[in-house]
């Protein structure tokens, strides 16, 4: 039984800028084949340790909780002025971000230098809890400011980055809004239907770094299939073949993926969870967590210069 098969290349890592072309003669008649291209007082302590709890805790925040961590809110941006934790002459804080943009003080336009630590509200500061950033779109997390930008670097409720491989595409939104935005902005990405499909490369001896982008449609969810060619050494250009889920990373999890190259009596096969496209194409890459192949071992398997990639989606076990 045939499969359809969908591929092709993008220089200078353009995602959205593929262009169909042929697929070679080896490929199934139903294939299509793409090419990619105020400083506090001496009580507020003690009210601190009266509404803090256990780190990473959730739930309903108290009227009291919401007043006493406004008291950080910078002047300027509104995040929370976190430690180390500086004022102004007249004791006025700005966080230490904007501060650097800063020739005086927002509030009453004094000078901020020399610069001067309220160690108070420091004190302060190690005993509250404070929201996640995200929490407007529905993380309801508070944590230690020491731990707050390492959740919120990993944060699900952070807005998703447009998937697709490369820096020219900026977008960022929820995660309901990334198929839209790759429907309409990156038109030219072919979408296949089933859990067993073949990703067909066409054109892999471009030079340069090259990436070839094609969606899996299968278990009522969507997979970004990349494969990318560039010189992670120098000197020694590699393959990365990588299956990304649109989704979360507890959705990822329900998901297994196998990549699988045959040919002149070869196999080469990689099996993995998916990925979120939270955590994006060049995570995996760096810790090659993905399935890696030097030009050589690309052209064992090649025909024509085309490269088949068989790709197998299937669900885990509860």
């Amino acid at each position: 039984m045939s499969r359809p098969s969908s591929a092709g290349p993008g220089a200078n890592k353009p995602c959205g800028k593929q262009q169909h072309a042929p697929s070679p003669a080896a490929a199934p008649a139903a294939a299509a084949t793409i090419s990619a291209a105020g400083p506090g007082s001496s009580a507020l302590p003690a009210a601190a340790a009266v509404i803090s709890g256990p780190a990473g805790g959730g739930g309903p925040v108290s009227p009291q909780h919401h007043e006493l961590t406004s008291l950080f809110e910078c002047p300027v941006c509104f995040d929370y002025v976190l430690p180390p934790i500086l004022q102004c002459q007249a004791g006025h804080l700005v966080c230490n971000q904007c501060r650097q943009k800063l020739s005086c003080c927002p509030t009453c336009r004094g000078s901020l230098t020399p610069s001067i630590r309220n160690l108070a509200m420091e004190k302060v500061a190690s005993a509250v809890l404070f929201p996640c950033k995200y929490a407007t779109t529905g993380c309801s997390l508070t944590l230690h400011h020491t731990e707050k930008p390492e959740h919120e670097d990993i944060c699900e409720y952070r807005p998703y980055s447009c998937p697709c491989p490369g820096a020219s595409c900026k977008w960022q939104g929820s995660l309901e809004a990334v198929m839209s935005h790759l429907m309409h902005a990156h038109k030219s990405i072919t979408t296949l239907q089933g859990e067993d499909i073949v990703f067909l490369a066409t054109d892999i001896n471009l030079p340069g770094a090259v990436d070839w982008v094609m969606m899996q449609s299968c278990f009522g969810h969507h997979f970004m299939l990349v494969l990318e060619k560039q010189e992670k050494y120098e000197g020694h250009q590699q393959f990365f073949a990588i299956v990304l889920l649109i989704g979360t990373r507890k959705q990822a999890e329900n998901f297994a993926y196998r990549l699988e190259l045959n040919g002149n009596r070869r196999r080469l096969t990689w099996e993995a969870t998916p990925r979120s496209i939270h955590d994006g194409v060049a995570a995996a890459i760096m810790n090659s967590d993905c399935l890696v192949f030097d030009t050589a071992i690309a052209h064992l398997f090649a025909d024509n210069g085309n490269l088949g990639i068989n790709v197998t989606i299937s669900t885990c076990c509860p």
